[in-house]
């Protein structure tokens, strides 16, 4: 019973920290669209040459166009910064 408890506790630790040190997967924005079809505006932006996105529309009806963020200089505006904390001073 002891060895089992022992080996459970074991694989919990293992797998928590697997998930502790799991980092997400950066975002990143393509320059290239596929664009028409069964895809909304601005379409699956997922192409990082211009060659790869016709190779990927190829035999579909879709067309390949720049991503907005892209073509027309949009960036993300960061958040605002957290107001600065001050220390309170004592009364003179």
């Amino acid at each position: 019973m002891r060895k089992t408890q022992l080996a459970l506790l074991t694989l919990g630790a293992t797998i928590l920290a697997g998930v502790v040190t799991v980092t997400p997967a950066a975002a990143r924005d393509y320059p290239w669209c596929a664009q028409g079809g069964e895809y909304d505006y601005p379409g699956e932006c997922a192409y990082s040459t211009y060659e790869q996105c016709l190779a990927s529309v190829s035999g579909r009806l879709l067309y390949c166009g720049r991503n907005p963020l892209f073509a027309y200089g949009q960036q993300q505006v960061p958040p605002p910064r957290p107001p600065r904390r001050t220390r309170p001073v004592a009364p003179y």
